[in-house]
């Protein structure tokens, strides 16, 4: 086959159905009985399934939080596994995140790399063997999901009925190929015993609020604060200390109340030191002053268990792998109301080696006579397949053929739906040199590697599905 020709022939029908599928606002929603995380994850799912139907493939819907389309024939399946929910779109885009824009080569819009840039290139690229195939050995299948960016209901759900394929990969991160992932959890540190005020503040810490999900930088911190005196002397200690920290934030009063902001930068969780952490920075503030007792306690848990703990070290959950790195933690949610108290929403990611159970119940035990408990814990163990895997080898190939990189699988804290399969990995869509932009605002990715993507796609479904060399490893 000539993969690169052929691509070019689909460009812009390719083009045409990616711009439908990011005009689709995914982001997770309101749950009903028809669309179990939100209308626009279940839009987003039926209109990938429409394009299967239209192009005379098999698709089956799975309790309206996945699906398949599938072509070919054969007893064994090579399955590519793609979301089409999103994060939400933050602010500050120079374009609409929901109206594709293609400028200097690049698309503009939310989830073009994080995943329907991606899903789409795997798509197409099983669509084109479908179009010049007719016999097969593997059965190519597209598995859709739409609740990557939460809680994976969707592929828990697919999975406790369909098969589990041969092997597969998710076009969710980088090329060359990623063979290992850390475990993931997300739990939440909240605030229960709630202490008696036992002195005079001058400041009533109201409500603060930063983030939205646990696998999210909190780009934006807020504060509503009660001042009972000299307003004035705490306006110029947030003014002095936002020139000293070089921090971007504002004030206002508002009917007698002072209103703080903080911008910090989004990032993904997987690695929280691309990102400026709001929350983080409001809270280095609040500590400045004489706030409240309840307050006071929640700001001083933050500075011993929270703050300045990206390794886990404070949570006795630093952990380091010879190949899948350190422990990494984001605390995507900083939440505090004068009548509920206060709650972290933690993200922590962690290498083979690491006894999470056991590290989670010892942290437990410790913060509790400090008024704090742990709750609402998932954990996703690490994953891992050999680099010398006849899986590897093969996408490893079929990735060289059509570039001038070398590089080497390697291992990541970021979770994709890899994981969900007993013989998968992660493989692209993001280059060498390609600008990660995913959870961040103007996410982008430029045609050519959309292009390029598909190539390697539709040269790795040939060789394992129609050539069958999966079966000669």
């Amino acid at each position: 086959m000539d993969y690169k020709n052929l691509v070019l022939k689909y460009k812009d029908e390719l083009l045409q159905d990616l711009s439908g599928l990011l005009e689709i606002d995914s982001v997770k929603g309101e749950s009903s009985k028809d669309a179990p995380v939100g209308k626009g994850p279940k839009k987003a799912l039926d209109y990938m399934l429409s394009l299967g139907q239209r192009d005379r493939m098999t698709t089956k819907e799975v309790e309206h939080l996945a699906g398949h389309i599938e072509c070919g024939t054969g007893e064994k399946v090579f399955a590519i596994l793609g979301h089409v929910d999103v994060v939400p779109p933050g602010s500050g885009w120079a374009t609409d995140p929901f109206k594709p824009e293609i400028k200097n080569d690049e698309i503009y819009a939310r989830g073009v790399q994080d995943d329907k840039g991606p899903t789409m290139a795997a798509y197409y690229a099983m669509k084109i063997l479908n179009d010049h195939t007719s016999e097969f050995k593997y059965r190519p299948r597209l598995i859709v999901g739409t609740d990557e960016e939460s809680d994976w209901r969707c592929t828990e759900a697919y999975f406790k009925s369909q098969e589990m394929p041969d092997a597969g990969f998710a076009p969710d991160a980088a090329f060359p190929l990623i063979h290992g992932e850390k475990g993931i959890t997300t739990f939440n540190i909240i605030q229960k015993q709630m202490p008696l005020d036992e002195r005079e503040p001058n400041i009533e810490l109201k409500v603060l609020i930063s983030g939205e999900r646990y696998n999210m930088v909190p780009e934006s911190a807020e504060a509503k604060l009660k001042v009972l005196q000299n307003m004035s002397e705490v306006i110029q200690s947030f003014e002095d200390f936002l020139r000293v920290e070089a921090a971007d934030g504002h004030y206002e009063i508002d009917n007698g109340f002072l209103r703080l902001s903080i911008n910090g930068q989004s990032a993904h969780g997987s690695t929280p030191e691309k990102g400026v952490n709001a929350g983080f920075v409001l809270l280095k503030f609040l500590d400045t002053i004489n706030l409240d007792n309840n307050a006071t306690e929640f700001v001083d848990f933050a500075n011993r268990k929270i703050l300045n703990n990206q390794d886990g070290s404070k949570f006795n959950m630093y952990h380091r792998h010879a190949e899948m790195g350190d422990t990494s933690v984001n605390v995507g949610m900083i939440n505090y109301t004068e009548v509920d108290g206060g709650l972290f929403g933690v993200n922590l990611r962690y290498p083979e080696g690491l006894d999470f159970d056991a590290a989670i119940n010892d942290l437990k035990r410790e913060i509790l006579p400090a008024g704090f408990i742990i709750e609402d814990v998932t954990n996703q163990t690490p994953h891992y397949v050999d680099k010398n895997d006849g899986l590897v080898k093969v996408l490893l190939e079929s990735y060289r053929n059509h570039t001038d990189d070398d590089s080497e699988p390697y291992t990541i804290g970021g979770g994709t739906y890899a994981r969900t399969l007993e013989r998968g990995v992660a493989f692209g869509a993001m280059f060498k040199h390609t600008e990660d932009t995913m959870h961040q605002k103007n996410e982008r990715m430029k045609v050519e590697e959309l292009l390029l993507a598909t190539e390697i796609y539709l040269e790795t479904l040939h060789r394992i599905c129609v050539k069958g060399e999966l079966d000669e490893d």
